[in-house]
């Protein structure tokens, strides 16, 4: 049994995490501090009824203290960051704060409580970015624990910053951490800004598919429950002060991310009719192909051409490899889409998603 502060927890990945953790360790005790800023929903979280969730922000380092006494927390698990590129190149404040003295300021909290007190075991799980290692070219070999941090956005730089702050608290201080580098995440509860989101709904809405550049920029996709695998084996099994990169082992450019939410968009509504009802601004209501709505924008400031991630270490010390490839991955993303109306529409509704 544990119990932890999953820091970011009503957000994507972080709610993910909670669904996760709460089948697989039941007997956990979880309390979620999320300030619910945009992409914070509490209704991620539906169904978890001994989940606590406090509205707090993560720069309060006295409220941390609190929950951590309170609760007798001995596990952070911090998802909690500004991880949109697009508004880190025009408001980069905001990830600086939350990015860098947010996660220094759980890092001193954790340091007062578990090593200035009574040296109870305990653990400091940074989830971060792979997008810290900068940009590959086409022949360059993957992202390994071992490459040089070399960030290319305010977004990547401040999480790169507080990669190194909790290193910096291992080794100075002792703090029992552990940090994993993801590759992109998709799955379940993603806001409607990123890739994946933005071009389904867009796709079921009858609106343009705005594709950066050429659309030739290489990612590696990683199913956001995949990834909570991930994380949960680094819990488990990491090494105290070690790194471990998590990815899907599914590089891929845009234009076939593209082409495959396409597909599955236009079988989807040859499989059900009724959708043609639900969506009747999509192309595929009308039998047209949904990429008739693809158009190319000027390109990101900075857009980092290619990442891909060395899953090697996570494979050997941790038992991680990821279960799904894209295909089926987006393909149970999409059906959770088609079926969560209720969820994404609010949001479409409370505010212009932009890319």
């Amino acid at each position: 049994m544990a119990n932890l502060i999953v820091t970011g927890g009503a957000g994507f990945i972080g709610a993910n995490f909670v669904h996760y953790r709460s089948k697989v360790a039941p007997e956990d005790k979880i309390i979620v501090l999320d300030l619910l800023t945009y992409a914070g929903n509490k209704h991620n979280l539906d169904g978890l009824d001994d989940v606590l969730l406090v509205e707090g922000d993560i720069c309060d380092t006295d409220l941390v203290s609190s929950i951590i006494a309170d609760h007798e927390i001995d596990t952070i698990v911090h998802f909690a960051a500004e991880s949109h590129v697009d508004r880190s190149i025009t408001g980069p404040d905001a990830f600086v704060t939350t990015n860098v003295i947010g996660t220094h300021s759980l890092l001193k909290a954790a340091k007062k409580a578990w090593l200035d007190g009574d040296g109870k075991p305990h653990r400091f799980h940074h989830v971060s970015t792979d997008e810290v290692y900068g940009s590959l070219g086409p022949s360059d070999p993957a992202f390994s624990e071992t490459t040089a941090y070399a960030p290319n956005s305010p977004y990547s730089a401040s999480k790169a910053g507080s990669d190194h702050l909790v290193r910096a608290y291992h080794h100075t201080y002792g703090l029992e951490t552990t940090t994993s580098n993801c590759s992109n995440n998709y799955g379940p509860f993603q806001f409607p800004e990123k890739l994946i989101p933005l071009f389904t709904l867009n796709a079921l809405n009858g609106k343009a598919l705005p594709i950066y550049g050429d659309g030739m920029n290489v990612r590696d996709w990683l199913h956001v429950e995949d990834h909570c695998r991930g994380i949960e084996a680094c819990l488990r099994k990491g090494k105290s002060g070690e790194v471990y990169n998590i990815g899907g082992g599914q590089e891929l450019p845009n234009l076939t991310v593209i082409e495959e939410i396409c597909r599955a968009v236009d079988n989807a509504f040859a499989a059900d009719p009724s959708l043609a009802k639900r969506f009747p601004n999509a192309p595929a209501a009308q039998g047209r192909p949904s990429a008739e709505l693809k158009t190319f924008v000027t390109d990101r400031m900075g857009h980092d051409r290619r990442y891909a991630i060395d899953e090697t270490k996570a494979r050997s010390e941790l038992g991680y490899a990821p279960a799904r490839d894209f295909p089926q991955g987006f393909a149970e993303t999409l059906a959770w889409f088609l079926s969560r109306e209720d969820w994404w529409m609010p949001l479409l509704e409370r505010a212009a998603i932009t890319r």
